[in-house]
């Protein structure tokens, strides 16, 4: 593995290159993104690919990624036109791409913006709100969440993501019911450290789960887009506005193992199943080609 840094006059972007470019069998680079994961979250998933070459990064703002536009939110366009940037560096595209999350996000706004830069998107669990029947209800949970987490601090703010994340279907007036989750039930600390910067849990990333995809941008490029949902996800927050982005593309979600985070390994807290989630992802770029 190679790292190099990328420095423009807003952000040095920070991106680790597993194996040769160009790639030894003419393949193109699989670059693995999250949002507001950084290049770390993807280690396991890489594992199981020692025969490609494997490109992650650190979004700006996040893990080695410094950023020097003053600003502290995560926007998909900015953040689209610095992986956009990266693949200009790597001089090796078009590129394949796994994208989970709010990386998702990211990447349906790089297909849009940049049609020629990626032959298959998997775009994993998009949590994008607009999407979704009950955008008002969801939009309402979710700064419940912030809200929670500006007063009570981060292991309040980190069970309320929780609760939220694993209700199941619409937000209705029995979600919003509920009593304020204690987060010793979840195992988290009850102490409040004072900072209040959280890109998942603060209105940072509002800007995420709010974008609106260019569905019409996205249908004319010529990548092509697998929807990915866990099978474990279900009818919760990400699994609804995965079906539902993948219905605004005119196809369905393709059911991948285990649950959001389901790449991911031990080592992370949140384990998933990641050689079966990794045998899928090969499954479905092998079958693109």
């Amino acid at each position: 593995m190679t790292t190099q840094v990328l420095k423009t006059p807003e952000v040095d972007l920070t991106y680790d290159v597993h194996g040769p470019v160009p790639t030894a069998d003419g393949s193109p680079p699989l670059v693995m993104i999250g949002q507001p994961m950084d290049a770390s979250g993807f280690s396991t998933l890489a594992s199981y690919f020692p025969d490609r070459t494997v490109v992650t990064y650190d979004p700006r703002g996040l893990g080695r990624s410094a950023r020097k536009d003053g600003r502290v939110d995560h926007a998909p366009g900015i953040q689209a036109a610095d992986v956009h940037a990266v693949i200009e560096a790597l001089g090796a595209g078009p590129v394949e791409m796994f994208a989970s999350s709010g990386g998702a996000v990211t990447a349906l706004a790089l297909v849009a913006a940049y049609p020629d830069d990626v032959t298959t998107l998997v775009a994993h669990e998009p949590p994008i709100i607009p999407v979704l029947p009950d955008a008002q209800a969801a939009e309402r949970a979710r700064a419940g969440v912030r809200d929670v987490y500006e007063h009570k601090g981060r292991g309040a703010g980190m069970a309320a993501f929780v609760a939220m994340t694993s209700w199941r279907g619409e937000f209705t007036d029995d979600y919003f019911a509920q009593p304020m989750p204690d987060p010793a039930a979840f195992g988290m600390p009850t102490d409040d450290d004072g900072s209040r910067d959280d890109p998942l849990l603060s209105d940072r990333s509002w800007a995420v789960s709010s974008y609106q995809p260019d569905i019409d941008a996205v249908i004319a490029a010529r990548t092509r887009v697998v929807v990915a949902v866990g099978e474990e996800t279900g009818d919760t927050f990400t699994g609804r506005t995965s079906v539902a982005t993948a219905e605004l593309l005119g196809r369905q979600a393709t059911v991948f193992p285990s649950h959001h985070g389901g790449f991911l390994g031990g080592e992370s807290g949140y384990a998933g199943q990641p050689e079966a989630f990794a045998h899928k992802l090969r499954e479905i770029l092998d079958d693109a080609r």
